[in-house]
């Protein structure tokens, strides 16, 4: 996993090319005057879902996993927590939505929990099981969100 937040200077960390690529999309498009929706970037390998979200107590939020792509995922307004763990072992699967290549899943690795807020991303591999959507605080709150899905293979 890697976070950090779009108004620094990124651009000398070393990120392979295609997730520089989606970092200046996020950082150069104004997704508060978007309309929520799926924007393709790339086709089927690089596109963006735009999405307003409430937040809601740790327990009603799932943890989940992807296989065959990364999520970028960036905070246009609000915050929220995300649990994040690594897949050091094969996780428990709840159910799986193989044409969305999401796992929904109960981890055997121990759970930290990041706050985010307006401008922070995170860029999650398939090795990185996440939980979005935690309030904080206990209490629920609506924010704007962008997850881009970007193929895995395209960093071979």
């Amino acid at each position: 996993m890697i976070f950090s937040n779009v108004n620094i200077d990124w651009s000398k960390m070393g990120y392979p090319e295609p997730i520089k690529k989606v970092l200046s999309y996020l950082k150069d498009t104004d997704f508060e005057n978007m309309e929520a929706g799926v924007y393709e970037i790339e086709g089927k390998d690089i596109y963006a879902q735009v999405f307003d979200h409430t937040s809601k107590p740790i327990g009603e939020c799932k943890q989940e996993f992807h296989k065959n792509y990364l999520d970028v995922q960036f905070w246009v307004s609000g915050e929220e927590l995300m649990g994040v763990s690594a897949k050091t072992e094969e996780p428990f699967i709840l159910e799986a939505i193989e044409e969305r290549d999401l796992y929904f899943c109960v981890s055997k690795e121990p759970e930290s929990l990041v706050k985010v807020k307006k401008g922070d991303f995170c860029v999650l591999y398939p090795e990185d099981i996440h939980r979005p959507g935690v309030c904080l605080s206990g209490e629920s709150k609506t924010y704007r969100k962008v997850v881009v899905k970007l193929r895995a293979a395209l960093l071979s």
